[in-house]
This record gives C-alpha cells, structure tokens and sequence, in this order.
C-alpha cells in the first residue's frame, strides 16, 4: 500500500510509513502539489492508486453522519482507501499525528484492504476510537 500524506500534516508521517514497509509513501509537498485545492489534488489521488492521508476529513468523505453525501470521495466509484486523522485543532500537534497515524497503520496491517474504505482514527477527550466503512456503501 502507498500512502500520499495531505501537506496538512507532517512529512515525518511518510517517514513512519517507510519504516513500517510502505516504501512508496509519499507527501503532496513532495510532488510539487502544494496548495492544490481538494478537487484539483482529487485526480492525482485517484490515478495514481494512492490511500489518501488527511484530516480534512469532512473535505473528502463529507459529513460525519453522512459520508458519501458530499465531498470529495462522493460519486467516485473506486478507490485505493482513505485515512482519515481526527483530533482537537488544537491538539494536532506532531505527536497527535504520529499517534493517529501509528493507530491507522497497525488497523491497514491487520486488514489491508481499503479499496472502497475508509479508516477514520479520532481522538476526543483523550479517547482513541477507530471507524471503518464503505465508501460508497455497498448495495
């Protein structure tokens, strides 16, 4: 699996990627693709087979309690996966990163297949919680 990380979030994220054997991972900054809009780096994710990383989660599978409704994942047919890292603005610091980041790499460990999913690592009030779903639902 290769992961391409949003210029949201930090390049070391690539690096844990690497070390935990997704050598192909990379970062939007690292393609020249910094300051795309969601809808222009939308193309590039999906061509190019990548598991999207952000934590623009609501940019990309829509609303919490409709995913799919809107965003930029909905009416797309297949695709390589999406994680998405939830946490506090606040709190979104390099080492919340690391830690949703490591929770979402030993989840794709433990069932690799993402196509059509999506990995979502929340932390609110200090509680770790992990949702995976179709997207789009399956008939």
């Amino acid at each position: 699996m290769k992961f391409l990380i949003d210029e949201c979030l930090s390049p070391e994220l690539v690096a844990r990627a690497h070390q935990r054997g997704h050598g192909e991972s990379t970062h939007v900054v690292w393609l020249g693709r910094a300051g795309l809009k969601d809808w222009e780096l939308k193309p590039l994710i999906l061509e190019g087979d990548w598991t999207f990383v952000t934590r623009n989660a609501v940019d990309f599978r829509g609303p919490a309690d409709h995913p799919g409704a809107k965003g930029q994942y909905a009416g797309v047919e297949i695709h390589a996966g999406l994680i998405c890292l939830n946490g506090p603005p606040e709190r979104m610091d390099l080492d919340m990163q690391l830690e949703l980041f490591e929770q979402a790499l030993d989840e794709v460990q433990a069932d690799p297949d993402l196509i059509n999913q999506v990995l979502e690592i929340t932390c609110e009030e200090d509680v770790l919680t992990v949702r995976r779903y179709q997207l789009p639902k399956a008939d």
